[in-house]
């Protein structure tokens, strides 16, 4: 599954890749369009793309708001698909959101519908953070009939037969947790993150370290310490966010977001075994 979907190329290609998150439509539609094609244009190789729903249990205040605001420019379901419909990316794109959404869309009750429509707009994966994977078969299922990777989270805690069923239904890459808590930029990187790695180490899957990662030294510490690539979702959110307080335009928030992805994608780089030996 992970290396014949368009999101296990990514990570054939051979170098760390790069995972930026925001939320679609946040602050607003037309904004919200520039800044996710100014990641891609900064060196994102997937970009995960957050469907609001109205509890979002995983996240911390940053993302929280983010979702709030993207709410209340009128982001739904529907309106998410055109969303990804009119963006012009050639990269992957992975749709993160919760299972009530999914479950509850369209006519006939249960997944395939969203999933469905989901490939039909061009979403090359999912992840569902609220989703045990014990009750993702038909979730998985779906996917597999329309060729959409399944994505899921592995916490520091994951360990037993939880973790060997998280890691059989995995595709595309694996969300590895760097720390207990909720999302949110850190000022340092989780101790924890290299026993994560070693303890997924057996399964042939690409491993993304997400949550608390903010700098290209943080991003270069990640990949050094083994991860295929990185996730990076508050440190992003914080530039909108910023730019929607002040009243800054579009084009000055695309430019930051661009250079802080630039920033993330090198110091990715930098951490990769091939960098070392070129050093």
């Amino acid at each position: 599954m992970t290396a014949n979907s368009e999101i296990g190329a990514v990570f054939e290609a051979g170098e760390p890749a790069f995972i930026p998150y925001l939320v679609a439509g946040d602050p607003e539609y037309e904004a919200s369009l520039e800044y996710i094609e100014a990641l891609e244009r900064g060196g994102a190789d997937v970009i995960e793309l957050g469907l609001p729903f109205s509890e979002p249990i995983a996240e911390g205040p940053t993302i929280q708001n983010a979702i709030v605001r993207s709410l209340e420019g009128g982001m739904t379901s529907d309106r998410f698909f055109s969303f990804v419909e009119e963006l012009d990316v050639e990269i992957p794109l992975v749709c993160m959101t919760y299972y009530n959404l999914i479950y509850q869309y369209g006519s006939e009750s249960g997944p395939r519908p969203f999933v469905e429509r989901a490939a039909e707009a061009g979403i090359a994966g999912l992840v569902v953070p609220d989703l045990p994977a014990e009750e993702a078969d038909p979730l998985r299922d779906a996917c597999d009939e329309y060729g959409l990777d399944l994505v899921f989270i592995v916490a520091p805690t994951t360990r037993g037969d939880r973790l060997e069923t998280i890691m059989e239904q995995v595709s595309g890459y694996v969300y590895v947790q760097a720390r207990l808590g909720t999302t949110g930029a850190r000022e340092d990187v989780s101790d924890q993150t290299d026993e994560s790695l070693a303890r997924l180490a057996e399964w042939d899957v690409p491993k993304a370290v997400g949550f608390g990662i903010k700098t290209g030294e943080h991003a270069e510490r990640i990949v050094s310490a083994g991860a295929d690539g990185i996730i990076v979702g508050s440190a992003l959110v914080d530039i909108v966010a910023e730019g929607a307080e002040s009243g800054e335009s579009a084009d000055a928030v695309a430019d930051r977001l661009e250079a802080k992805a630039r920033e993330l994608k090198d110091g990715a780089l930098r951490g990769a075994p091939s960098a070392a030996v070129e050093d």
